[in-house]
């Protein structure tokens, strides 16, 4: 179990094996990213925060008690990282700029499905650049990255009210949107 196995390097580094956080950082190292550029907007900027997040998750990896998956407490320390550099910078958070074309490039398929593919990752960018910056961020937690309700709410602080009632919503304007686009 990917959880498991978590634990196991960070035991590991916890022991003074620090090599053996390059394993925690490739496992999860894309979705920090995707996470830090909904929120800067830029890649420049967002390399920055997840360089710095997982900088600051290995220097508090001790104060990791468990209580959550590791990439959950990680996400956290992105997201909050990544809302804290905007404050200190006066500009508005999140953004909804992802280029989420390597969801379908993974796949093995036929030149004619990969186009296909391509088209749609277009159409879907563009359905979720119409979304309030907060409910994209939601979605690719939420559908993309699989997160939990319980997760998603220890990544952003929001309550799981509020985020169910902003997917709900962001669910509405994507399927209006893809079905115009479609």
């Amino acid at each position: 179990m990917k959880y498991r196995e978590d634990q196991i390097y960070i035991d590991k580094i916890i022991n003074g094996d620090s090599a053996s956080y390059a394993f925690l950082v490739n496992r999860y190292k894309d979705m920090a990213f995707t996470i830090a550029l909904r929120i800067m907007r830029n890649t420049e900027d967002a390399e920055d925060v997840a360089q710095e997040g997982f900088l600051k998750a290995y220097q508090q990896l001790h104060a990791f008690e468990g209580k959550s998956k590791f990439s959950t407490w990680l996400y956290t320390i992105i997201y909050r990282t990544a809302v804290t550099k905007l404050q200190k910078r006066g500009v508005p958070a999140f953004s909804v700029n992802e280029d989420i074309s390597g969801y379908f490039e993974s796949l093995e398929t036929p030149q004619m499905e990969v186009m296909h593919a391509q088209e749609q990752t277009k159409f879907i960018k563009q359905a979720i650049a119409k979304l309030p910056e907060m409910d994209g961020l939601l979605i690719t937690l939420f559908y993309m990255n699989e997160n939990t309700i319980r997760e998603i709410e220890e990544i952003t602080g929001l309550s799981a009210s509020n985020i169910k009632v902003k997917l709900f919503r962001a669910r509405k304007i994507l399927e209006a949107e893809l079905r115009f686009l479609l």
